[in-house]
């Protein structure tokens, strides 16, 4: 299957630093502290990072505590700048496409992916990877695009009235699940969508044990900083999931 690497496109590069350089972004305002809410006391484990990008995470996770991190990505560019930034003697960042996990020596406490999983398309192998790579009674933590994006398919997102204002999301082909191709600072970024059953069955059928799912969506306090984020009261951006082995 097909290992996309659209990081290390200049044009996407760019873009996509920009938007992480601003400190109000839907990442740090909604994705990260869900995340991180989700996370196991860290002090003396070994954790792995996959599409780890900046190393962002794989510092906090030494920062709090964690004893051993390894951060694997598949962008040359991205892992340039985490350990240009992001570097530490407990870290080891390491080029890789999480589809080959599998050479990974050793086990980890801790499995976390941060918005990587929506553009793998080999999502059911990489999942029963990540289980083998797991100790007894590990947890594996990740977010995705949410299923209510990766759905969409081409058209206008967004139902809107005279005036171009948005009234409602759209919802289209939410049933027929695989490839998607959308432009996003470059052309056919491919993604792919996979139901929210698909998604459960698979970790299930893999071992795991569902502990806890958020789709984060902006506060009232939130809001009165930030308005331009309240159309994620209709389409949450993100899906996180935690897991038990």
């Amino acid at each position: 299957m097909a290992k996309q690497n659209i990081y290390d496109n200049e044009i996407f590069f760019a873009g996509y630093k920009g938007i992480r350089d601003n400190e109000a972004n839907a990442n740090n305002l909604f994705e990260m502290p869900a995340l991180f809410s989700m996370m196991p006391q860290l002090k003396g484990k070994r954790v792995l990072d996959l599409g780890c990008g900046f190393g962002e995470h794989c510092r906090k996770f030494v920062d709090y505590g964690a004893e051993e991190v390894v951060g694997i990505d598949i962008s040359e560019k991205m892992l340039k700048v985490a350990m240009a930034e992001n570097c530490h003697p407990k870290i080891q960042y390491i080029n890789m496409p999480m589809e080959d996990i599998s050479q990974l020596q050793g086990r980890f406490d801790i499995v976390v992916s941060s918005l990587a999983f929506h553009y793998i398309e080999d999502f059911k192998g990489v999942i029963g990877n990540v289980y083998k790579l797991l100790d007894e009674d590990g947890i594996f933590i990740f977010s995705q695009e949410n299923p209510l994006c990766t759905c969409h398919s081409g058209g206008d997102r967004w139902t809107r009235d005279e005036n171009g204002a948005k009234l409602f999301a759209n919802l289209s082909c939410y049933g027929v699940e695989g490839e998607r191709e959308s432009a996003w600072f470059v052309d056919n970024v491919k993604k792919y969508h996979r139901t929210f059953s698909t998604i459960i069955n698979i970790l299930i059928e893999a071992g795991f044990s569902i502990e806890k799912m958020l789709e984060p969506v902006p506060t009232a306090e939130l809001l009165e900083k930030y308005p331009e984020y309240k159309d994620l009261l209709h389409k949450p951006d993100f899906l996180l999931i935690k897991a038990k082995k």
